[in-house]
Formats: C-alpha cells, sequence, structure tokens
C-alpha cells in the first residue's frame, strides 16, 4: 500500500492537471481554488490542538476537491486515532480523481452536492472535526433557485436568515451545523470578507450565537495563501457548543497560523457590538465612538455611473468625431484613476476637464423615434451597439430606453473606489477635487455635500479648497479600516463604508462647522 507522503505527491500533480483541463474562469465561477499542501498541514496541526486526544477523530470535509485536508490528516494525525473520515464533492472532475488515489485508505467519498444530503440527525453519525475550504462562488453566480433553497434549508435547520449578496461560502458553513456533533470541532478556510461586509453579520451571528468561536487567523492580504485567487483569506476555529458568559476569541493576524505576527484577545461582548472585525487584527484604531463626525454627517456619498458598457457609451473626441454624434448628448467624464496626473482638476470655460485622455459619457434619453427622424447619426450608433449586443446586457435590459443613463452630476468632491499601498500616490484611495463638470463612472465614488454644508461653502466658496485639503489629510489607516481589502492587497471602498470614515480632520481646519452641526435644523439635515 503506498504511503501517504507518496499519494501527496501523485495528488499534487493530478490536481495541475485537473485544473489546466479547465479554464481559469470555469474555476473562477464554481470558486475551485484548491488548498495549497503546507497551508492546509498548518491548519490542521493547530487544530489539534482543540481535540481531546482521548476521543478519536471522526473527519469530515464537505468540499473535498481531491483531498488535501484529508491529506494532511493523515499526516498530522496517527491512523488509530482516527475513527472514520468523509467526503463530499459535487464536481466529478475532482471527485473521481480523488476516489482512485484514495481508495486504499478508510475514506469514504461521495460525489455529491453537500446540499441534497439529508442532513445527519443521529449524534453517532456526526463528525467531530470539520474541516472544510467551501467553493468561494459569488453570489452572481448563484441562481434564485439556488439561493431560494439554500435559505430555506439553513431557516429550517439552524434558524438563521442568509443574505441574498452572501458567497457559497456562507451557505456551507451555515448548513453544516446540524453534520457536526455536540463539542465538535468546525475549522473553515474562508474569505476574510465576512468579517466587515453586510452580508458577512449572519457568519458573525452563528459564530458569536450558535457555537463557541475559538479563534480567527487572518492572512496579511498582500500575502495571498492562493497563487489563482484574488482573495483575502482567514481561518476560522469554533466548538460545537453554547458559548460561555464572559468568553474571549484569540484573534491572530499575518504570518502563519502557527507563528501569527499579532496576536489578540477580544471579548466575544465587543465583537457583537462591532460592525467590522478585521481591525480588532490590527495595532490601529478599533472602534469610532458615537459621537465622532463622520463623513456621513458632510457628504451624501454615492457610486459612480455603472455606464452598461464603457467602450460603447464612454467615447474619446476621435470617436466622437467618426461617428458624428451630436455633441448635445455628451457629458464630460472623468477617465481611470490611472490616467489623473493630478488630484485637481482644472476645467476650460465650457466646464470640460483640462486632462489629458479627454472622454466624453453618451447619455440620451430621447425615445427611438424621435432619435431616428432627428438623429440620424446617432441613431446609425445605437443600431451598431444592438449589432453587438450592448442592448442586451443587464443594465442596459433594464432601462428604457436602453442606451439612457442614470443622472450623476458632478460633484467638487470624489474619492477612488480601489487601490493599492504600492501605487504611485502611495495610498489605496485618492480624494479629487473636481472643478470641472465631468461626471465619473463607478470607479469612483461621489461626495455630494449635504444641504447644510452646500449652503455653507456657497456662502464661502474659499472654502471649497480647504474641505478636499481635509479629505486628504485623512490617514490612509483610518480609510483602509472602513473598507475592505482582497488578496494581493487590493483594497476597495463603499459608499457606505467611505461615508463611516472620520470626518474630524476636516473640522479641524474649518472649525466655524461645528456650529453648524450644532444648530438642531441644521444637524436634522446633515444626519
Amino acid at each position: 500500500m503506498q504511503t501517504t507522503h507518496t499519494i501527496e505527491k501523485t495528488r499534487l500533480t493530478r490536481q495541475r492537471d485537473l485544473d489546466g483541463q479547465k479554464t481559469h474562469a470555469e474555476r473562477n465561477k464554481l470558486g475551485q481554488f484548491a488548498t495549497p499542501p503546507q497551508l492546509a498541514l498548518d491548519i490542521l496541526r493547530q487544530t489539534k490542538k482543540y481535540l481531546d486526544p482521548a476521543v478519536k477523530v471522526r473527519f469530515l470535509d464537505p468540499a473535498f476537491g481531491t483531498g488535501s485536508f484529508y491529506s494532511a490528516l493523515l499526516q498530522v494525525f496517527p491512523a488509530e486515532a482516527i475513527e472514520s473520515a468523509t467526503g463530499f464533492e459535487i464536481d466529478s472532475h475532482y471527485g473521481d480523481e480523488a476516489q482512485r488515489l484514495w481508495a486504499d485508505s478508510p475514506l469514504i467519498l461521495q460525489i455529491e452536492d453537500f446540499f441534497s444530503i439529508p442532513i445527519r440527525r443521529m449524534e453517532i453519525e456526526r463528525a467531530n472535526l470539520m474541516v472544510c475550504n467551501p467553493p468561494y462562488v459569488r453570489h452572481h453566480h448563484l441562481s434564485i433557485s439556488q439561493k431560494e433553497h439554500f435559505s430555506r434549508a439553513i431557516a429550517s435547520s439552524v434558524g438563521l436568515k442568509v443574505n441574498g449578496l452572501s458567497g457559497l461560502y456562507c451557505y456551507f458553513l451555515i448548513y453544516s451545523h446540524n453534520w457536526l456533533a455536540e463539542n465538535g470541532i468546525g475549522c473553515w478556510l474562508i474569505p476574510s470578507e465576512f468579517m466587515d461586509v453586510n452580508y458577512g453579520t449572519v457568519v458573525k451571528e452563528y459564530l458569536l450565537g450558535k457555537v463557541t468561536l475559538l479563534r480567527i487567523h487572518r492572512f496579511d492580504p498582500n500575502e495571498s495563501q492562493f497563487d489563482d485567487a484574488l482573495v483575502s483569506s482567514s481561518v476560522i476555529w469554533f466548538r460545537k457548543t453554547p458559548p460561555p458568559i464572559g468568553h474571549t476569541v484569540e484573534l491572530t493576524f499575518g504570518g502563519t497560523s502557527e507563528t501569527p505576527r499579532v496576536v489578540k484577545h477580544i471579548a466575544s461582548s465587543e465583537l457583537l457590538g462591532a460592525q467590522k472585525w478585521t481591525r480588532f487584527t490590527t495595532n490601529g484604531q478599533t472602534k469610532t465612538t458615537g459621537k465622532e463626525v463622520r463623513l456621513s454627517n458632510l457628504f451624501d456619498v454615492k457610486r459612480g455611473l455603472a455606464t452598461g458598457d464603457n467602450g460603447f457609451f464612454i467615447l474619446t473626441p476621435e470617436e466622437i468625431r467618426e461617428h458624428n454624434l451630436p455633441t448635445k448628448f455628451l457629458i464630460p467624464i472623468l477617465p481611470s484613476p490611472r490616467y489623473l496626473k493630478n488630484d485637481a482638476i482644472k476645467a476650460d470655460s465650457k466646464g470640460n476637464p483640462l486632462i489629458e485622455n479627454a472622454r466624453f459619457l453618451l447619455s440620451c434619453k430621447v425615445a427611438p423615434q424621435q432619435v431616428k427622424r432627428d438623429y440620424p447619426t446617432l441613431w446609425k450608433y445605437f443600431e451598431s451597439g444592438v449589432k453587438h449586443q450592448v442592448n442586451e446586457g443587464y443594465l442596459c435590459q433594464h432601462r428604457t430606453p436602453w442606451y439612457a443613463q442614470e443622472d450623476r452630476p458632478a460633484s467638487p468632491f470624489l474619492c477612488t473606489y480601489m487601490g493599492r499601498h504600492d501605487s504611485p500616490k502611495g495610498t489605496p484611495f485618492r480624494f479629487i477635487f473636481n472643478l470641472s463638470k465631468a461626471t465619473a463612472a463607478n470607479v469612483y465614488l461621489f461626495l455630494y455635500p449635504k444641504p447644510a454644508l452646500a449652503r455653507f461653502l456657497k456662502a464661502h466658496p474659499g472654502r471649497v479648497r480647504m474641505i478636499w485639503k481635509g479629505l486628504q489629510s485623512i490617514s490612509s489607516d483610518s480609510l483602509v479600516h472602513e473598507g475592505r481589502v482582497y488578496g494581493g492587497g487590493l483594497h476597495k471602498m463603499e459608499p457606505r463604508e467611505l461615508a463611516n470614515v472620520s470626518a474630524e480632520n476636516i473640522l479641524d481646519l474649518l472649525p466655524e462647522l461645528h456650529s453648524l452641526l450644532a444648530v438642531p435644523s441644521v444637524e436634522q439635515s446633515l444626519l
């Protein structure tokens, strides 16, 4: 019989071959990213510390793949310590090979959809160790019927409601609850985004209410654990038992799970009241006070335009001349941030931004019959869009007419939506001072002054630049703490997250704004 190490070498070779037989797009859609072998070993070594050595292991991996965690199990635990091992794998492309690889081992591997198997009710059948790297399938790759099926199963078995924007890993984690024996250990390798995003609330509710959360290790986003997936990862350990009063959770960050760079112990009660958990694993600010003035007190934060097809609706001056498009339907629009050399955008006499790489948004709400009659060159361009099925895109299908754009007027202040610390500016996010009439696409966030601030700026136009300087002075750490981060150190910021950033830097530069916020009628318009 082959040794585990021999099988593991073969498994790694076959894993590469099987991955190579699918395109990256196919594996990305199905969330198929195999756990690296060293990472699996690190995780199993840490997991072993939570198990009673006197109790034999009943192992379960509901997203087995070719068996990275099972191989690690056999390397970390002696054979006599393992009572049983079970796995589920929905994709026979990997499952059939796994069955051949582990044919001589005690493993029972079923090539089935884990969600189609009736939940195990009897204690004797349940695993006391569940280790899983669930498929990282984004919610937009899940059908409505799939989401409804998963949600019903979880609501009936665990009593929790899952947000429709949740990735498949959220459903996997919670649905598996009744497959785990009482006092059993669950260990999950999942994206760290659940710690900060709204749809992760149900996962946090599960971890703090249904089980005893033991530890979360968050890997440094700049040290991605997967070569083929842009995702920031974390490992969660919990025991299936109600959390004790006054329970403390271990939170670690960076390095490996065995040798983390940061170790903290946080009361579960403090986690319960926190919207974002990633900040607990850094040395910076952990929470803001309710009295702190935030950007939401001064601005309405909106996402930039989603055109439906930037290549069709955003045009260069040369393309406009080529198609002889009427200028009345063209609005200046800022190019991607990487093409903006300066953070202050000046304008010509018409309000067009004085920048290189000038772009214009084609925005027309005129009915098709009138366009065809009165604007023949524009109609010809729209016909070319139909020929290339632009009108069949998701956004265009839901607009009337399909070529109409949403209204997103220019704002004097914008913030880039994503970025990295190693950008030329040295910070993931940039605040743009826009003196032009240019709108912007959804790679930017708009900061529209709220009524009270707008009136103040109208009365004191010289203060506009001071507001921008205040925005620029917000520390990168403050922005990063409110946003989210993905593998490779890619940071993103949603409107609600930017709105939650402290505005104290602006008030330090313009202390007269305090009096605005203190007036009840104005405060109501600001909050």
